[in-house]
């Protein structure tokens, strides 16, 4: 049974990524050095949040460091987080929210469990109503540029209450379509960060245009 702390911090921090809209993805082989850059360009731009995924050499570490570094002026979460085993490594790590490619029902227990924010992906109607049955409050729409907006539009006309995140193929191009389709928030990858030699210049202007896009 959640205790009503628990269930009010899995609430703050789902209002703080729907109201940040964006959360930026990191994957791959980083210096930790540059995952920090990136963090100060982010928080800069201002993007209130971002991931990491497990998959992501030296994750719990670098979630380590960017909780340290940023404290409550940024919500960290940890991605790809398919096992109650990875869970409960990104949480002592210090992720503050996790997010999955599937709906997988034990991590979504254990994040109850525990009063933190789990994203669990999900594609069909089907799973999309027993994740939100489940109690998730937000669910990630993945791989959503395989339906696109007028998916997710189609989706959210018999689960109207349902907040969904889309992740994949999420651009600044597309931004304001996911939105009109009624998106809370997006996950975005490589089209914000694209890799460990990107320029912190090009980032930040990424990210802004990002944020306009999104904000309409």
């Amino acid at each position: 049974m959640q205790t009503a702390e628990q269930k009010a911090r899995i609430a703050e921090t789902a209002d703080w990524l729907k109201q940040g809209g964006i959360i930026p993805i990191v994957r791959g082989d980083f210096p930790a050095e540059r995952v920090l850059e990136i963090g100060d360009v982010l928080l800069a731009a201002p993007i209130l949040c971002m991931e990491v995924t497990m998959n992501t050499p030296g994750a719990t570490e670098l979630i380590a460091l960017l909780r340290a570094r940023y404290g409550e002026h940024m919500r960290i979460g940890a991605g790809t987080v398919r096992t109650v085993a990875q869970f409960d490594a990104a949480v002592a790590a210090g992720a503050q929210f996790t997010l999955s490619p599937s709906l997988v029902m034990g991590v979504v227990a254990r994040a109850q469990e525990r009063g933190i924010l789990h994203i669990p992906g999900v594609f069909t109607a089907s799973e999309a109503e027993t994740a939100w049955q489940a109690g998730c409050p937000i669910l990630k729409l993945f791989p959503a540029d395989q339906g696109g907006p007028a998916y997710l539009k189609a989706l959210r006309a018999p689960l109207d209450d349902v907040a969904f995140a889309p992740t994949g193929g999420v651009s600044a191009e597309n931004a304001a379509a996911w939105r009109a389709a009624g998106a809370v928030a997006l996950g975005v990858g490589s089209t914000l960060i694209t890799g460990p030699q990107q320029t912190m210049a090009d980032l930040i202007a990424r990210a802004r245009g990002l944020k306009k896009a999104w904000a309409g």
